[in-house]
């Protein structure tokens, strides 16, 4: 599979599970997505949340996303990215409006954005499930 039918995959489904590392516990959670191409993967959480404490500690971690039969396991380092302009077209986007109370309330500077970049990308489907894994270099951009 290419780079450009991983993000289309990714981008299809825009709910994913984040793990991360809490000490030696993994912890995993449901997240949502803004969008995945070749600058990275993008996402948000709260800084007020165990989430981004984790990441500030290890910021290695790794995506699990599932679209038509195919898994697909991302594995990077997250940064924070702080650019205005993404920020507010996330709080813009169709997808967010959850987000404009946090305007209203004035906290939106809770919202911390994250960024996977130059990650490899494992495939998995039941076609495939015994085969090697063969990763894939993907958000290098």
């Amino acid at each position: 599979m290419d780079e450009n039918k991983i993000y289309e995959l990714i981008n299809s489904n825009l709910m994913f599970h984040l793990a991360t590392m809490d000490g030696d516990q993994p912890r995993v959670r449901g997240m949502m997505l803004f969008r995945a191409d070749k600058d990275g993967i993008v996402f948000h959480t709260a800084s007020t949340k165990d989430l981004f404490k984790q990441i500030q500690k290890n910021p290695k971690a790794e995506l699990c996303f599932n679209a038509d039969g195919t898994q697909i396991r991302v594995t990077g380092e997250l940064q924070v990215n702080t650019d205005p302009a993404l920020r507010e077209e996330i709080f813009a986007h169709p997808t967010r409006k959850f987000l404009q109370a946090w305007k209203d309330m004035g906290i939106d500077n809770l919202m911390t954005v994250l960024v996977m970049k130059n990650c490899e990308a494992v495939i998995w489907t039941m076609e495939t499930n015994f085969e090697p894994k063969k990763p894939i270099k993907i958000c290098n951009g």
